[in-house]
């Protein structure tokens, strides 16, 4: 079951991972990395995490990780993700301290922790250019 809660559009939102590093960020629907490069997007209320290719990956919680279960099923790619997303002008220079986290339990994983490339590969669900 997530946790719903609310994130303000207006300010950055901090991704870190169960270690407390700083992975990305959140501003408005769309996320960057430290550098601020754009690396996926969130969508609705449950804010659900996209890579840029569209592969759904999990969702955020509250502590500012990304969580999923450990056996999901797989979803397809978003159709229509948003295009590739410039620089932001308001990128933090730095991350505050991470908060403190909880244990998962056996049932979710931590996505940054059992993958940390994940922003950086080329979906599999995508379509290859000779296709």
């Amino acid at each position: 079951m997530l946790r719903i809660f609310k994130i303000d559009p207006e300010k950055p939102f901090f991704i870190f991972d169960t270690a407390g590093d700083w992975q990305a960020v959140k501003l408005g629907s769309y996320l960057y990395d430290s550098r601020g490069d754009y690396i996926g997007f969130v969508l609705n209320e449950v804010h659900d995490v996209y890579t840029n290719d569209g592969e759904w990956i999990g969702n955020i919680y509250p502590d500012g990780r990304i969580i999923r279960k450990r056996n999901y099923d797989r979803p397809p790619l978003y159709p229509n993700p948003p295009a590739r997303q410039p620089k932001p002008k308001n990128m933090p220079g730095r991350a505050p301290l991470p908060p403190m986290t909880g244990d998962l339990g056996y049932d979710k994983i931590d996505v940054l922790d059992w993958d940390p490339d994940v922003f950086k590969r080329i979906s599999d669900l995508k379509a290859d250019a000779g296709e």
